[in-house]
Parts: structure tokens; sequence; C-alpha cells
């Protein structure tokens, strides 16, 4: 069901728009927290460390996908807002096309590519084989990515984020399922793992975009509906493009990071690899509520309704401060116990490195919520370069920091601490933007 975010009180309308989207992405976090889970479960630590390094190699065209979610989601989010019916089926057949040429070049570069990506970040001899592996067989699926992505951010866009949930919280645990099927029924290995999340992706893409196509041949319009627009074209870029380097560069960034770790062993990767699956369920699903505010407001901005935006802002903060008290309680004291979810045993340095991580990002989970929210807000606003400044200052410091401090103490502990500083400083200048942006 479609639904106007132009009327009702902002906290309750972004509360009931919100809170499917986490839950949608907490299930969509489910397959790669299922992935490193059976990997590192019934497979080996080895293969826990090599489905956590393909999973920063992965982020890169995952960062496409979701910038051509937020180019078609933000711009037909303002269209239907304004009620522009006609404009608004163009800006998705254009946004679908956009995609598809995206994907085709990403899958080319995929493909022919892996091997030195690998190698560029370090990757040692033992993880090298399963790590490639499991890049291969993923390339394969990123059109079931990428026409997911589209079809959640047209949902999201038309008010609706309880549809994409249901797809998501069927397909993802089915995930689970088949993984553990391939993995000890089938011992396919790290093959199983990765062939299980093609499988599934690929069945909820398919749910999405049925349902999507049925849902705007609902939509009212009048006289013929253009397939491309290159003006629309040009908006979805302004769009998706600054989200594309954002997230590219955050993942090159994740990367180098990476490569960092890389050297310090197989154990500090699989611990990495564990934790940073938790860390990241908080991350994405603030960055999820966050896009659900960047709807939020393109349909109020394209009904001219200012003063919702602001109020918007609060509610908003006040909803991921709500999030943010169970996963820090839960990672700072309950850390252990679901670190070791992802271990066969308890490997020593593996389970060190994954406590230290959360124990040190944790708290600062309230900072970085703070940011996606007014991240959300600019790029609602289409404020593309003040969002883009507040990103690459984060990513910046977190790398040199990363490089620094870890040269520094001679030890993994000096890579987490980059974190905070990252977020921290960002998180200002986001706000300060925000509020340079709607103070008037």
């Amino acid at each position: 069901m479609n639904k106007d975010l132009t009327v009702g009180k902002p906290e309750t309308v972004l509360w009931k728009f919100c809170l499917p989207l986490f839950g949608s992405i907490v299930f969509q976090q489910l397959y790669n927290i299922a992935d490193s889970l059976v990997a590192g479960k019934f497979i080996s630590e080895n293969a826990l460390a090599a489905v956590g390094n393909s999973y920063e190699i992965t982020l890169i065209f995952i960062a496409f996908a979701f910038g051509c979610n937020m180019g078609c989601s933000i711009v037909v989010s303002q269209l239907f807002g304004a009620k522009e019916y006609n404009k608004l089926k163009t800006a998705v057949s254009t946004a679908c096309i956009f995609s598809g040429i995206i994907c085709t070049a990403l899958m080319l570069i995929g493909i022919l590519g892996c091997n030195p990506l690998l190698h560029l970040i370090r990757t040692p001899s033992e993880v090298f084989s399963d790590s490639k592996l499991y890049l291969d067989i993923y390339i394969w699926g990123l059109p079931f990515v990428f026409f997911y992505n589209i079809a959640t951010g047209i949902f999201s866009a038309l008010g609706d984020s309880k549809t994409p949930f249901y797809f998501l919280a069927v397909s993802s645990t089915s995930n689970i399922a088949v993984d553990i099927l391939f993995v000890k029924a089938f011992h396919m290995g790290i093959a199983g793992v990765a062939w299980a999340t093609f499988l599934c992706q690929g069945v909820s893409c398919i749910l999405a975009v049925t349902a999507i196509w049925i849902r705007l041949k609902r939509i009212p319009y009048q006289g013929k509906i253009a397939l491309f627009d290159c003006r629309l074209l040009k908006k979805i870029a302004v769009i998706a493009i600054p989200s594309i380097l954002q997230q590219s560069f955050i993942s090159i960034g994740n990367i180098l990071i990476q490569s960092v770790i890389n050297g310090f062993g197989a154990s500090v990767m699989a611990g990495y690899s564990a934790a940073v699956k938790l860390n990241n369920l908080v991350i994405t699903s603030f960055t999820t509520i966050g896009n659900g505010i960047s709807n939020y407001t393109a349909q109020n901005l394209g009904a001219q309704q200012y003063k919702r935006i602001k109020e918007g802002f609060f509610a908003g903060l006040k909803m991921v401060w709500c999030l943010c008290i169970p996963f820090c309680i839960l990672y700072l004291f309950f850390g252990r116990y679901l670190l070791l979810l992802f271990m066969e045993k308890e490997s020593g340095d593996a389970l060190t490195t994954g406590r230290q991580f959360l124990w040190i990002l944790s708290p600062f989970y309230f900072v970085v919520s703070a940011k996606l929210v007014a991240d959300g807000i600019l790029r609602g606003i289409s404020a593309m370069r003040q969002f883009m400044a507040a990103t690459f200052t984060d990513l910046i410091l977190r790398v040199l920091f990363a490089f620094f401090l870890s040269d520094l103490t001679k030890s993994a502990m000096g890579i987490w601490c980059a974190w905070p500083v990252g977020w921290t400083i960002a998180m200002l200048i986001s706000v300060f933007f925000y509020h340079k942006k709607c103070s008037t």
C-alpha cells in the first residue's frame, strides 16, 4: 500500500515507516551473517576469514546498487509527493535502464579483476582460493542485487516499507537453511555458502520486481508514458553518483583497512570478520533508517511542507538513539557469546580481536547514528555536496588513523580506534550542514 508521508505527526509517521525498513535490513544482513556463521562453524576458521575478506570487495558492487537505489528512490519520492505520476513512471524505467548498464559493466570488471583485487589487499595464501571462489559465484548474482535494490527503493518512495520486509524475511531465513544444506548435506564448502546466497537473493529479487510492477500499474496516469527521459536521468544521477561515490570510497577505505588487518594473520582476520558483521548490522540499520528519512524529506520537499522536514530530524534522532541502547548493551556485555556463534572453537586471537572491536566501537553508535540522520535529510533535499564532504572526512580520517595507530601500537587495536575519530568529526560536519540548510 502506498503511503503519503506528508500528512500526520512526523514522529509517528517515521516510526511506522522506518521500523519495517529496520526489520528489512536486519534480515538483509542475515545473508552475510549466515555466510560467515556457517563458514566459521561448519567449514573452518580460514573459511570465515575468506568470507570476511571477500565481503569487503562485494561492498564495492553493493555501493553501486545502493547508489542507484537512492537516486531512483529520492526522485520518485519527490514526484510522488508532487503527484506527477507520469514522470514518476518514466523515472522508474529510466532508473532501470541506467542500473542495467552499470550492472553489466561491473560484472565484466568483476570477472576480469577478482585476482588483482585479492592480491591488492594482501590476501594470505591460505584463504586466497576460497576468497576467489566466493567472489566468482557472487558476481553472477549482481543483477539480482541491483534490481532488488531498485524495487525496494521504489517501494520506499511510495511510502511502503512493509512489502520489502516480508520478502526479505522469507528469503533471508531461507538462506540460512540453504547455507547449512549445501555445506553440511552436500559438502560444497565455501561454494555452497556462495550459491545459497545467490539463489535466495534471486528469489527475493524476482518477487520484489513482480510486486512493484503490479503496484506501478495501479498508479493512475494520462497519455503515453515515455520509457526514458534524459532530464530525469540527470536528476537521478545527481543523487545516484554521489551516493555511489560515497559508498564506493567507503568500500575502498574498508579494503585499505582490510589490507592492514590482513597483515596481522588469519586469526585476526577471522575475529574481525565476525565482529564487523555484527557492527555492520547496526550501521546498516541506521543507514537504512537514514534512507527512510530521505524518502520522508523528499516527499515533504515535493509537497513544500518545509516545517515537517525539521520535525523529521528530531524524530529520526530520537528513533536511532532508542535503537542504540539495546545494541550497546548487547555488544558490550554479551559480545563474547555472539562472536562464538561464528567460531567452531574459542580461538584466542580471533575472539580477543572481535571483543576489542565491539568494545571500542559500540559506545560511539550514538555519534554515528546522529550523522546518518543528518545525512538522510541532506540527501532528501538533494544537498549532495555537503553530504559528500562529511562522508569523505569520515573515510579519510578512518583510513589514515588506521595506518598510523596500527603502526604506532604494533597491534590491530590501533585500527579499531580509527572508527570513533572519523565518526565524531563527520557527525559534527553533517549536523552543521543540516542546520545551515534547514535553518531558513
